[in-house]
C-alpha cells in the first residue's frame, strides 16, 4: 500500500510543480469524501445466539482529475477502524480470515488487537484514456450493468446482496472496459476482469441502445466458466418507470438455467415514492432443505431461493427528514424482510439514520435464518 501511495504521488508531482511560465494549465483536481459512523446491534448467526455490538468507522478520500488530456483518474481510498465486541466472535474471526473478493489484494490489515480492527483499501483505482468515441478504462472500478434495485440478474461482475445494510457501498470489479459510443444514446462494450484461476476470469460484451424512449441492452459473455446471454429494458409507460432483466446461463455444472427480473417505479408529487420488483432465479431453491446457505453467508451467491418480491416505499416528512422502508418476501418458503429507517439532515453535509432489520420466517428459512439488526449511523460528507 505504501508503494502504491509513493508511486501516485510521484506521479502527480510534476502537475503541481508547474510555474505561472508554463504553456499548459494545471488540470483541475476534486477532493471529496466522507467520514461515516456505523452502530449496529444483533446476534450472530454462526454460531447462533452470541450476542454483539459493532462500531464501523471509515474514513474514504477521493481524488478525481485528470493527468493530462485524454487521461482521468479516480482514486478512493477507505481507512476502516471496527470497534465493539463483535470482535470476540466466532463468526467475526471467520469472516476477517476470508480472502478478498477482488483480483487485486489492495487491502490491508494494519491492526488486529483485542478491542480494535484496521484496514485500509483503495475501494477504486481506476484510469480512463479516452480519444474521440472511445474510453478505455483499467483498474478497480464499478461497472454497473441491469436495472434492479433488490435484485439483477445482469449486475453479474458486481453482485450485491439484497439485505445488505449498505446496499450504496459496491467493492468493483478489478477489469479492463472498452467503451465506444455509437452515438449519445447508444454504445458497445468488451470488459475483462481477470482471476488468479484462468478458468474463473470474465469476458463480456454489451451492446446499449435507446429506441422511443426506452432504454434497451444486450450482453453476452463468460463469467467464471458460466456462459450468459441477457437482455434489459427500461423506460416510461405514462408517470411509471418500468424495467426488466431476463439472463439465459450455461453452467459447467448443472442445467441451463434463467433468472427474470421486472420492476416498476412511481413517484408521486408529494415526495411520495414506490418500487416493486419480481424477480425468478432459476439457480435457487424452491425447496428450502436444498438451500445453499454456505454459499450465501460465503458471498458467493446473493439468495438461495426461486422466487421473490420486493418494494421499496419513500417519503419526505420534512425538506430535512426522510423515512424509507424496504420489503422483501421469498415467496416459496413464506419468509421475508422488512426494513424501515428515518434519515434526519442535520445540516448540508451531515446525516443522522436509524434503522432496524427484521427477518422473519419458519425454522430452516431464508429469512428466518437471520438474526434482527439495529442500526444507527451519522455520515459528514466533505
Amino acid at each position: 500500500m505504501r508503494r502504491i501511495a509513493a508511486a501516485f504521488l510521484l506521479g502527480l508531482s510534476p502537475m503541481f510543480a508547474q510555474t505561472a511560465e508554463d504553456a499548459a494549465p494545471v488540470p483541475a483536481w476534486n477532493f471529496s469524501g466522507y467520514y461515516k459512523i456505523l452502530l449496529t446491534r444483533s446476534e450472530t448467526v454462526f454460531p447462533a445466539g452470541e450476542h454483539y455490538t459493532a462500531d464501523l468507522n471509515r474514513l474514504r478520500l477521493k481524488i478525481e482529475g485528470k493527468p493530462s488530456e485524454h487521461l482521468a483518474l479516480d482514486l478512493q481510498y477507505d481507512n476502516e477502524l471496527l470497534l465493539g465486541d463483535y470482535l470476540h466472535t466466532a463468526q467475526f474471526q471467520l469472516q476477517k480470515s476470508l480472502p478478498a473478493p477482488t483480483y487485486w489484494n489492495a487491502r490491508t490489515t494494519y491492526a488486529d488487537k483485542e478491542n480494535y480492527f484496521g484496514q485500509h483499501q483503495l475501494y477504486r483505482a481506476a484510469l480512463t484514456w479516452s480519444r474521440d468515441a472511445t474510453d478505455v478504462r483499467i483498474g478497480r472500478q464499478r461497472i454497473a450493468w441491469g436495472t434492479g434495485r433488490f435484485f439483477s440478474p445482469l449486475d453479474i461482475l458486481n453482485p450485491f446482496s439484497p439485505i445488505t445494510l449498505e446496499r450504496g457501498e459496491r467493492i468493483g470489479v478489478d477489469a479492463l472496459l472498452v467503451e465506444h459510443k455509437l452515438d449519445a444514446l447508444s454504445r458497445v462494450s468488451a470488459v475483462y476482469a481477470p482471476q488468479h484461476e484462468g478458468a474463473l476470469s470474465s469476458a463480456a460484451a454489451q451492446w446499449h441502445r435507446n429506441c422511443r424512449g426506452f432504454d434497451y441492452s444486450v450482453v453476452v459473455g463468460r463469467f467464471a466458466q458460466r456462459n450468459v446471454v441477457g437482455f434489459d429494458l427500461a423506460g416510461q409507460i405514462g408517470q411509471a418507470g418500468v424495467r426488466s432483466e431476463l439472463t439465459r446461463t450455461r453452467s459447467p455444472s448443472g442445467p441451463v438455467y434463467t433468472r427474470a427480473l421486472i420492476g416498476v417505479d412511481y413517484a408521486f408529487a408529494n415526495t411520495f415514492s414506490l418500487s416493486g420488483e419480481l424477480y425468478r432465479d432459476g439457480a435457487g431453491a424452491s425447496d428450502s432443505q436444498r438451500y445453499d446457505f454456505a454459499a450465501l453467508f460465503a458471498g458467493r451467491i446473493q439468495n438461495v431461493g426461486q422466487r421473490y418480491s420486493a418494494a421499496h416505499a419513500g417519503y419526505d416528512i420534512t425538506p430535512l427528514l426522510k423515512t424509507n422502508i424496504d420489503f422483501i418476501s421469498n415467496l416459496d418458503d413464506r419468509s421475508h424482510y422488512l426494513s424501515p429507517s428515518l434519515t434526519w439532515s442535520i445540516k448540508a453535509n451531515l446525516d443522522a439514520t436509524v434503522g432496524v432489520q427484521l427477518f422473519r420466517g419458519r425454522a430452516g428459512s431464508e429469512y428466518g435464518a437471520l438474526k434482527d439488526v439495529a442500526f444507527a449511523q451519522l455520515q459528514w460528507l466533505f
